[in-house]
């Protein structure tokens, strides 16, 4: 697809962000895994990461604003723009040389994801999209969600809580109503991939709660221009702004919806 100027500096951005990711990864099986040492190697890897994406991107587009997860926000000289990053989305994969993690960019204009870029450089996969321009893998495969209409041959993918995190019962209820009904479900642990293989048609449906917004705005433009269907966990939710999303292409959304609210 022949991309915008932004687009174009988002991929250019985030290809050099996961050079350097890529070099640090291979560094991570050398590591003697403490909590200390290594989760302050991964930070080092993701601040890098995240210093070259903000060089590049604000570099060539220096009155737009910032929203990177490892940074503090930045109000730009244009009010309508803004760069939503997250330079390591799959920490926990990383740190432990599990290959599925990925970098996250969103442009958003006036309260609107425009465009999302989610790179995996573990695999050399770029997913991205432009609102109204489709959905695309590398340089030239066209996107579509998957046509499957049965949840019994379905596969979903979600986020299981951990640590501290609010949200574990709800989601082991989830999994008690959705198992029976369908063929699987997956947790690879990157939100912005399960929205990008949603997207590719690898996954039937998603859902999660308790996600940032740079976990979910690129991922979510992503799938929802190839086809998919992306509300609140909540009808009356804002997903983007909740957090709380459920996605899934038209044809199993409304029965896969219904058993996540519970209705």
């Amino acid at each position: 697809m022949q991309g915008s100027a932004n687009l174009n500096i988002m991929i250019k951005a985030a290809r050099k962000a996961g050079r350097s990711l890529v070099k640090d990864f291979r560094e991570v099986e050398n590591l003697q895994v403490s909590m200390k040492g290594a989760g302050d190697f991964v930070s080092k890897a993701d601040y890098a990461a995240e210093k070259i994406l903000r060089d590049e991107l604000m570099g060539a587009r220096p009155t737009y604003g910032w929203l990177g997860e490892e940074s503090e926000e930045v109000a730009g000289q244009d009010p309508t723009r803004r760069w939503v990053v997250d330079p390591l989305d799959g920490t926990t994969n990383f740190l432990h040389g599990l290959p599925h993690w990925c970098i996250s960019i969103a442009l958003e204009h006036k309260g609107q994801i425009v465009s999302g870029v989610v790179f995996d450089p573990a695999k050399d996969e770029m997913f991205y999209a432009e609102k109204g321009a489709g959905a695309w893998l590398n340089d030239s495969k066209r996107l579509r969600v998957s046509g499957r209409s049965r949840m019994i041959e379905a596969v979903f993918a979600t986020g299981v809580p951990f640590a501290a995190k609010k949200t574990l019962p709800a989601t082991l209820q989830d999994l008690a109503r959705l198992m029976p009904e369908c063929a699987g479900v997956r947790r690879w642990g990157a939100a912005a991939l399960d929205l990008a293989y949603v997207a590719a048609g690898r996954y039937d449906g998603y859902w999660e709660r308790e996600l940032k917004l740079w976990d979910i705005a690129a991922g979510s433009l992503i799938a929802q221009e190839a086809g998919a269907l992306l509300e609140g966990v909540r009808k009356d939710q804002d997903p983007l702004a909740s957090g709380a999303l459920v996605c899934a292409n038209n044809q199993l959304f409304d029965h896969f919806a219904r058993i996540i609210r519970g209705a």
